[in-house]
């Protein structure tokens, strides 16, 4: 249909702006020469106009009508286009509160309203939504699961083990896609929306993401759901309830079945708080969106490492990932294809966000702690009072209670043979790296990573003396104070 048109009214052509009333009166016809009732305008098409039917004035004015009217369409377009845009973000809701099964998405609710609320402790019902929301930052292989158990071991504290897992992998298998290629900016989207629900407590929201999908949302695909004690514990396991004491990581996965998400959701709201470990944001500028969303009360605790020992501790935790590095450490003969790119991006990544946190930004004032773990080991309970004064929180006596187990010992048999154990005599294996690890691989690394050892405080080693000499520490006293 072709929308320019002829009209005519008392004898004159477009004498007058067309209001909306006489737009709906005046509409284009299939057929030139139909005539609507109301001021008795007539539209013809184009094609039915001849050169006598019209002259140059007249073609002026009928060009006028076409681009207002188009105008005017492209506005009513838009404005229903908005409105749906409304209408979905206001349809994803909170986590289902009552005892049935809930829809995928429920309709809109004050949940968010009641984010932004100021409200004491003991006014907080059993259905309020967290009041604390924490981010542990870190990369892999950094001591971010030893450092979250800090957080999993309070009883208030509903604490989620890398959730990103799963958007990862519906993404991309590849941790390249994710630096360079073109997936990436809607990857981190979809990492800022998750986390954005979660700390709402909607674990439903996952179920877009696990494979295979959940049905009533039942699933038995949630990764490292062992590493959450809210996940392994009644009311979400009533099976540990024939199972006095903590939960324990080994057993969670035989004891606890299939996982009821709308359980979890509730357990996260009971709980009060929220606290989520991640390795898969690159910088900590792709948080910025979520500090300055003013329904959280984001505190984000970055842990960092030396990239020597994560090197070492990536080498011996994926073995087939990491093999010519381990050719290369076992013989002195550097392989041709060993890959330096990971490292190197590592490095990058750690220096481009304490860069941006030594910059003081507004966005992250009073919601951003940089910890080293070689200070946390070294110091654990020290560091986890700062950590928990950081985020506004009592340290509760179950959480010594676990820095005390779990940092002056040995693991047992057992523990030794998981690869993720979090119990370990913590000042032993801090820098215990240096007396696995290469001198040519250390060098590598010292060169391609230099300004972010220079700028976290870590010494670099000269000699094979210097490296295997353990009473001289490579880490310099640097106190990294809150941003505030």
């Amino acid at each position: 249909m072709y929308w320019k048109c002829s009209v005519r009214a008392t004898g004159n052509l477009c004498p007058h702006v067309l209001l909306p009333a006489e737009l709906e009166q005046c509409r284009p016809c299939w057929h030139g020469g139909c005539r609507v009732t109301g001021d008795g305008c007539q539209l013809r098409l184009p094609r039915d106009l001849g050169e006598g039917d019209v002259g140059a004035s007249e073609r002026g004015s009928m060009m006028e009508c076409t681009w207002k009217t188009v105008l005017l369409l492209v506005c009513a377009s838009l404005a229903v286009q908005y409105t749906a845009i409304r209408s979905r973000r206001d349809s994803v809701g909170g986590p289902c509160r009552g005892p049935g099964r809930c829809p995928r998405r429920k309709p809109k609710d004050d949940s968010w309203r009641s984010l932004c609320e100021e409200r004491p402790p003991s006014e907080r019902s059993p259905h309020s939504p967290p009041q604390k929301h924490i981010l542990l930052f870190a990369t892999t292989r950094s001591g971010s699961s030893f450092t979250g158990q800090l957080f999993n071991q309070h009883p208030g504290i509903f604490y989620i083990f890398e959730p990103l897992y799963h958007v990862q992998q519906a993404f991309s298998n590849s941790s390249s896609r994710l630096r360079h290629g073109p997936d990436r900016r809607a990857l981190l989207g979809a990492y800022r929306d998750l986390l954005l629900n979660l700390y709402s407590c909607d674990l439903h929201f996952l179920e877009s993401y696990i494979w295979p999908e959940p049905r009533h949302h039942l699933t038995d695909y949630f990764f490292r759901r062992a590493s959450s004690n809210a996940l392994c514990s009644p009311p979400v396991c009533s099976e540990a309830q024939q199972a006095p004491g903590a939960p324990h990581e080994a057993q969670c996965p035989k004891r606890c079945r299939t996982l009821n998400l709308t359980l979890a959701s509730q357990e996260c709201v009971a709980r009060g708080h929220v606290a989520i470990k991640t390795v898969r944001v690159p910088e900590i500028s792709d948080l910025r969106t979520l500090s300055e969303d003013p329904r959280l009360r984001l505190r984000i605790v970055h842990l960092v490492r030396d990239p020597r020992g994560i090197l070492a501790s990536r080498m011996g935790t994926f073995a087939e990932q990491f093999r010519a590095w381990k050719v290369w450490n076992a013989t002195g003969r550097r392989p041709h294809y060993v890959d330096l790119a990971q490292i190197t991006s590592t490095c990058q990544d750690l220096a481009a966000s304490t860069w941006t946190a030594l910059r003081r930004p507004e966005w992250l004032r009073g919601k951003y702690l940089l910890v080293r773990y070689e200070d946390l080991a070294h110091s654990p309970e020290q560091k986890a009072e700062e950590i928990y004064r950081f985020v506004g929180l009592e340290m509760d006596d179950r959480v010594r209670a676990w820095i005390s187990r779990n940092t002056n010992q040995s693991s047992s048999p057992a523990e030794r043979n998981y690869k993720f154990s979090t119990t370990r005599d913590s000042k032993a294996t801090a820098e215990s790296w240096r007396l696995h690890l290469a001198f040519d691989i250390v060098g590598v690394v010292q060169r391609l990573c230099n300004n972010t050892l220079s700028l976290l405080g870590y010494r670099a080693v000269h000699s094979v003396a210097d490296l295997r000499n353990m009473s001289y520490s490579l880490v310099e006293p640097r106190n990294f104070l809150p941003f505030l």
